[in-house]
């Protein structure tokens, strides 16, 4: 634990790429196989499920600093991180400090916690908390919690494993996608030289689009990008090879079994094929709201009642392999060819089908074409430089996303909670209500758009005019209106309001608007309607 530790600090205390890059290469240079893979999993962000009862994990910590559950509770209200609390209060005995590295705490101590009893999950947890130290103490707990982050991209991770390994970056980034376990043979074989067969099912890594935050006219040439509608269902890889059919999330998540229609039309697909695109549900020529996909999404089996109600399709963007040659270096053009002659000649009835493209010789028509998206029922247009390779991960100048501008609703502040993290001990997790008739009814809730000096002058606002307190939520006098925005709308019987919202957050702060000007739930519902 002290080298991943001394990690974890190296990459904390500085903020130049570089830096965090050699402090990268200086660690995986030197660790073992079984530490490397681990390390690796984490910087990642795969973490281990839950393994301890946060509740019985608040009353063991008290216990072990011999503090009461409310002074604990209050000092973890501070922190805004559980992890961080537990390292502060209870005591060290550096006495007992160990030379057990990463591998060890998580095989020994972190996952055998899951199948013990809570008598033993209490003594393992005490015994390990007086033996780790500083910062192994901290990096433990944040396992242990689920809550393990340090400032580094998956970018770096990946270059960081290419220059230890003399393998390219691509390379390293495409070994990592799929499902795979953190070992040291599997680390082994990620930074080996050798090629190997076992990760035939594997996709590749995903090529993402940046925002558009300059005018379309800056990009030059309408006739040098393609048009696409921006669709909101699941970014995801086909991948036909050996007579199988893998569906793949952009979450690396295999959905096998999801989307059997899907499936089923994938094998009139030749092997040595894979294609990027969006998973929607569909019907009558048309997507779904998102929230019909989602019936679908955590489901391992599919009913037929439920096949029937909620059908999906694949819209293809792209084509990545080609007769079992990667393609991704050709142009947009000839990849997009790739896929115009793999998916129509599929027979009719087929839930695979190409993602049409927006034909415009201007950028006004791609801007009219834009202003009708939601008829589309998509979230606005794709730009793709029609001379671009299929990249990996986020790069500006190559694909963007123009999004189609939010809808609005100014609602009123009623009730307030506390952040976490950097914002612990402020209150910035905020809920929104509309009138209906005379009454406020919660409508939505949002964490983000304000202002440093906006969220100090809501949280003072917040304490003093506190109505009422139940547990860590404050209810406060209903006088502070704000514009929220999300992207899409729909109705909902799990809310008190009826409707449902994607992404709220705040845009403006409407200091300007009394409380009775703010929005109604009839206003709302007109949104919806149209």
């Amino acid at each position: 634990m002290k080298h991943f530790a001394a990690l974890y600090n190296a990459i904390d205390a500085s903020t130049a790429t570089s830096s965090k890059v050699a402090a990268l290469v200086d660690y995986f240079a030197h660790a073992a196989p079984a530490d490397a893979a681990w390390s690796v999993a984490f910087l990642l962000g795969r973490r281990p499920k839950r393994l301890v009862k946060s509740a019985d994990l608040r009353v063991w910590a008290a216990e072990a600093a011999q503090v009461p559950d409310w002074l604990f509770e209050e000092s973890y209200a501070q922190t805004g991180d559980l992890a961080e609390a537990i390292t502060l209060l209870v005591p060290e005995q550096t006495a007992q400090e160990t030379s057990h590295d990463i591998a060890w705490w998580v095989e020994e101590r972190l996952l055998p916690l899951s199948r013990m009893e809570p008598a033993l999950q209490r003594q393992l947890l005490r015994d390990s908390w007086h033996t780790l130290v500083g910062t192994q103490r901290f990096v433990f707990n944040k396992l242990l919690t689920g809550a393990f982050r340090v400032g580094v991209s998956d970018g770096l991770v990946v270059r960081a494993l290419a220059q230890v390994s003399g393998l390219t970056a691509e390379t390293i980034a495409h070994r990592l996608m799929g499902q795979w376990e953190p070992t040291a043979p599997w680390y082994t074989q990620l930074v080996g030289t050798q090629t190997t067969d076992a990760d035939w099912s594997r996709p590749y890594p995903f090529f993402l689009a940046y925002p558009l935050e300059q005018p379309p006219e800056s990009l030059g040439a309408t006739s040098d990008w393609q048009v696409e509608w921006k669709w909101d269902g699941i970014r995801c890889q086909l991948v036909r090879r050996r007579g199988r059919t893998f569906l793949w999330s952009r979450g690396e998540e295999l959905l096998a079994g999801r989307f059997p229609e899907v499936e089923a039309s994938a094998e009139w697909l030749p092997d040595g094929t894979v294609l990027d695109g969006e998973l929607l549900a569909w019907r009558d020529e048309l997507p779904l709201p998102f929230s019909e996909l989602q019936k679908r999404i955590n489901r391992k089996t599919v009913g037929k009642k439920l096949l029937a109600e909620v059908p999906c399709r694949l819209l293809v963007y792209d084509c990545l392999e080609h007769n079992g040659h990667d393609v991704r270096s050709e142009p947009m053009t000839s990849r997009r060819a790739h896929a115009e002659a793999l998916v129509t000649p599929l027979p009719g009835g087929a839930t695979i089908g190409l993602s049409p493209v927006v034909h415009a010789d201007q950028w006004d028509t791609v801007a009219a074409a834009r202003d009708k998206a939601r008829e589309t029922r998509s979230e606005g247009l794709m730009l793709k430089r029609r001379s671009s390779p299929y990249g990996v991960g986020r790069k500006v100048g190559d694909w963007y996303k123009w999004k189609v501008n939010p809808l609005t609703v100014d609602a009123v502040l009623v009730y307030a909670q506390a952040g976490h993290g950097r914002r612990a001990g402020l209150y910035t997790d905020y809920t929104f209500a509309i009138w209906d008739g005379e009454a406020l009814v919660p409508f939505a809730k949002a964490y983000s758009g304000l202002t440093d000096v906006e969220i100090l002058q809501v949280d003072r606002f917040i304490r003093a005019n506190t109505v009422e307190k139940f547990g860590p939520v404050r209810t406060v006098k209903p006088e502070l209106v704000f514009e929220l925005a999300f992207e899409g709308i729909q109705q909902s019987t799990r809310h008190k309001s009826g409707i449902a919202v994607r992404f709220p957050r705040i845009s403006r702060w409407r200091q300007d608007k009394p409380v009775r000007e703010a929005d109604s739930l009839e206003t709302v519902r007109a949104l919806l309607h149209a």
